[in-house]
Formats: structure tokens, sequence, C-alpha cells
């Protein structure tokens, strides 16, 4: 016997639950939500963050990109309440008091900026190859952001961007 062959008044409906999660920097109550939901559609439904973007949602893309405690993971393979008592960093929150951040800066000056659906995973993965390995040389680069599916750009842009950070930050 399976789930379908009882009667609807049989299968128990979901209980909403409550918890919070923090989420760049800030703690945010999530009301009445099903534990199954991704962390992905919590932060664009649930709490209105919408720069963290839904393509594929399998974790084939990378748009959906976030940091999990400093791990760079797809926000749609992450169930929210799995992220309860973690710091979870988007897109909106790589820049400070609300300026954009030199990796962002960059995708601007260096027109790696296209449609915008792929950007924010991006983004995001730069961030955290750049904390991680700031002298990345191309062949790192290119492993990092492999994840990420860009159809306009053709990554040139991309990658130029990416020096652009490291000959800012060598600079400075």
């Amino acid at each position: 016997m399976t789930m379908s062959d009882l009667p609807a008044d049989a299968v128990p409906a979901p209980t909403p639950e409550a918890y919070s999660l923090s989420v760049n920097d800030r703690d945010h109550r999530v009301p009445s939500a099903w534990l199954g939901e991704s962390l992905l559609y919590v932060l664009r439904e649930r709490l209105g963050l919408a720069g963290t973007k839904n393509a594929c949602d399998q974790g084939e893309c990378g748009s959906c990109s976030v940091l999990l405690d400093g791990v760079l993971v797809c926000s749609c393979c992450v169930m929210a309440a799995d992220a309860v008592d973690a710091d979870i960093r988007t897109v909106e929150g790589v820049g400070t008091g609300g300026e954009t951040s030199d990796v962002q800066q960059a995708f601007l000056d260096e027109g790696a900026v296209q449609c915008g659906f792929c950007t924010p995973g991006l983004i995001v993965a730069v961030h955290d190859l750049l904390e991680h390995k700031p002298d990345a040389d191309e062949l790192e680069v290119r492993e990092a952001l492999s994840g990420n599916l860009c159809r306009c750009t053709g990554y040139g842009r991309i990658f130029e961007a990416v020096a652009t950070v490291q000959a800012r930050r060598a600079g400075a």
C-alpha cells in the first residue's frame, strides 16, 4: 500500500512550522513554513530576497549560489530548515553598508553583466574564490566558476572582472 492508495482524508497535511534564519547579518523569522522548502524558495518567496535566482532547481546552473557558513552551495539543493543556526550570505549581502562590493563593481566595469540571470551566483562564487585564493590563476578561476552557467557573455568579460578585482586588490 502506498500513500496514493489511501483515501485523501487519511493523508496528513504538512504541518507549518516557524523558524529563524540569519541572512546577511540579520535574523529573519520564517513563519508558517513547510520544513521541506528549499533555502532558495524561502529566500525569494518568504523573505523577499530576490537576488538569488532560480533557473534549474537541480543544482546544475549556479544561479542560486549562496554562502552557507562560508561554504558555496546551491540554495535550491539545501532545505531551509537545515540552514537554521547557519550564517547565510546572499548576493545582497556581499557588499558593505549598502555599497557595491569590489567584485560587483568589477562586473559592472568590465561589462560582465548581460541579462543578469547568472550574475548573482557568479558574484557570490567569485567572492568565495577570492576569499580563499586571492591570487587564483586562470585555471583556478575557470574551475571555481565551472558550476555557473552563463548563456550571454561567453565568460570572457567575467574572467576580466575577476582579473580586475585581483589587480585592484593587489594595488591597494
